[in-house]
């Protein structure tokens, strides 16, 4: 792949619109801050896996960091959906009902256990609005700190919740800060670290979510044995012990150098990149070239780009730049993530006992958080992410099918059986491919100017579309509703298929490319399929704005003090 055009950089600045009379000194800046830009991204593309480690290895460090975030969510989500399992929860916050035995037993209103599953999503939506402007405006740090602290004092409330409403309310509230998580941790990924890394970073945060939820697990099989309140305000009251030594690392981290170059804060933006650094260096890298390419970025999205609202996400370039982000996060719940979720009901329907089908559960779990270093090795060998999504959906659309044929086999048993450990493969592959990449392609396809708003658009939609698969799945696999059983995987392959049809045509290929080269692509309305294939040259635009002015005046000012 040619990623930009193969010039001498002295080449390149010569394209630089001539300087009008009296403006020889800012011209020259001008050509300075090109030629930095332009090195540092051929340095980037340069950088291989093995370099990127050397160099960026806080870097790595303080994103694993800030991404431990979403297992809070992880964690809590796995509590929610096993408590109604559990007695002592159900006698606590649930209503009596008799069998025809007599048998007096207690169950959680199916309204209510509604309530508490979409409540955590309904506080996840807000939080995800509330992110899109207060991470802008105060920083990457402040907004996660601040978040952290948010739920120390929300936890309190589920673990003294004495009603069925309490818990409903501590859903929503804790759904907030969980809603700012789920979009900063993929924007600071992604703005920390080199072209190389990007891949690996962002989709870490996968593997969070999925070591959240063995740890939620865990801690309820823990307890099984607890027949009183301590069964399930214990798991509660763990919670607490996320957010005090993440509040205490956080704090000590280095702040987004992209977020600092779009507010105009230079000096600042160098201090944190040297700080994502190591001083053992296989490459010749350079703070100042660096942040001459951040410098050149924002002034090119500020000329592609006028606005950084919410409405300026549905506007010229970047309204197919945020439908593609918003239909990425709906495709995780539209290849049938939700119907697949069901491979513990199949097994039970095969006749293993509840604790073995419990344990394929937790497998599952584990596929999850494998399926991880399995997509890195994937992209390792130079997959890119496009080709992943492609390929992931067509096997997705294949499993899908089986399991919707298998419902016409005459051995019932023998089906489940089939059914269920066919899910168990259709989760690895699909932990491999559409789960994990999503968050890289979610990092990268949005501007940076606008993609904290256009991730949290993107998230919105995944929620939104999670509670109507979440709502239609039982219907289709419950008995006394729909009772679709194994005929329900015809339904989802429809729509696993649609999926694989708009990703060919819509879903363009990021890897190797520079943010700038992104927008550029984006700009000149190049085909999905040939983003792969195009050659572009940032820098042969030209580019001014506020941004490459307060650079210059920046840098003047640096030299007057040289010279004092």
């Amino acid at each position: 792949m040619a990623s930009v055009t193969e010039k001498s950089v002295d080449e390149v600045v010569e394209k630089a619109p001539s300087p009008a009379a009296g403006l020889t000194e800012e011209h020259e800046t001008m050509r300075d801050v090109i030629r930095n830009a332009k090195l540092a991204t051929e340095k980037e593309h340069k950088m291989t896996l093995w370099q990127g480690l050397k160099l960026y290895p806080k870097a790595i460090g303080w994103s694993i960091l800030i991404s431990t975030c979403i297992a809070m969510e992880g964690y809590d989500i796995s509590l929610v959906n096993n408590f109604y399992a559990f007695p002592q929860f159900n006698q606590k916050y649930g209503v009596a009902t008799t069998d025809s035995s007599g048998n007096v037993t207690y169950q959680v209103p199916a309204a209510w256990q509604a309530g508490l599953s979409n409540g955590a999503v309904v506080g996840e939506i807000i939080g995800l609005l509330i992110n899109g402007w207060v991470s802008e405006r105060f920083g990457y740090r402040y907004t996660v700190i601040s978040c952290l602290v948010l739920v120390i004092a929300f936890t309190a409330i589920f673990f003294t919740a004495q009603t069925v409403v309490h818990l409903q309310v501590a859903e929503i509230l804790c759904g907030i800060p969980w809603g700012v998580f789920q979009t900063l941790t993929i924007t600071y990924a992604s703005e920390v670290c080199p072209v190389a890394l990007r891949g690996y970073l962002t989709t870490y945060i996968n593997f969070c979510w999925g070591i959240g939820q063995m740890i939620g697990i865990g801690v309820i099989m823990g307890n099984l044995w607890r027949t009183d309140e301590w069964a399930y305000r214990i798991p509660y009251a763990l919670q607490w012990m996320w957010p005090l030594p993440l509040i205490i690392g956080i704090y000590f981290a280095p702040e987004s150098p992209w977020w600092l170059v779009r507010r105009g804060k230079l000096e600042a933006a160098k201090h944190s990149l040297l700080r994502l650094t190591s001083l053992d260096r296989e490459t010749d890298f350079d703070v100042d070239e660096t942040v001459a390419m951040m410098v050149h970025t924002s002034a090119l999205e500020q000329k592609i780009t006028k606005g950084a609202s919410y409405l300026d996400c549905f506007r010229g370039v970047d309204r197919r730049r945020t439908e593609i982000v918003c239909m990425c996060w709906a495709i995780q719940n539209l290849s049938g993530n939700s119907f697949s979720n069901y491979s513990t009901y199949f097994l039970q329907q095969a006749g293993l006992s509840d604790d073995t089908a419990y344990a394929f559960a937790m497998g599952q779990y584990a596929i999850n958080c494998a399926g991880v270093f399995g997509a890195w090795t994937l992209i390792t060998f130079g997959i890119g992410r496009r080709t992943l999504y492609l390929y992931g959906l067509a096997a997705l659309f294949v499993m899908l099918m089986i399991l919707g044929f298998l419902g016409l086999a005459s051995d019932r048993n023998a089906a489940s059986l089939a059914t269920g450990s066919i899910m168990l493969v259709w989760a690895l592959c699909y932990q491999l491919t559409v789960g994990t990449v999503c968050y890289s392609l979610v990092a990268e396809i949005s501007t940076r100017r606008l993609q904290i708003k256009t991730v949290v658009l993107g998230r919105i939609l995944y929620n939104i579309v999670s509670i109507i698969c979440g709502v239609l799945t039982p219907y289709m696999l419950n008995p006394t509703a729909w009772n679709w059983g194994n005929y329900a995987g015809f339904f989802w392959a429809g729509s696993c298929f649609l999926c694989f049809i708009y990703t060919f045509f819509r879903v363009p290929e990021p890897t190797g490319r520079t943010f700038a080269e992104l927008d550029l692509l984006f700009e000149k309305k190049i085909s999905a399929r040939k983003f792969a294939t195009t050659d572009v040259d940032v820098f042969a635009e030209h580019v001014e704005g506020d941004m490459m002015k307060s650079y210059h005046d920046q840098i003047a000012i640096s030299s007057m003090n040289i010279k004092v």
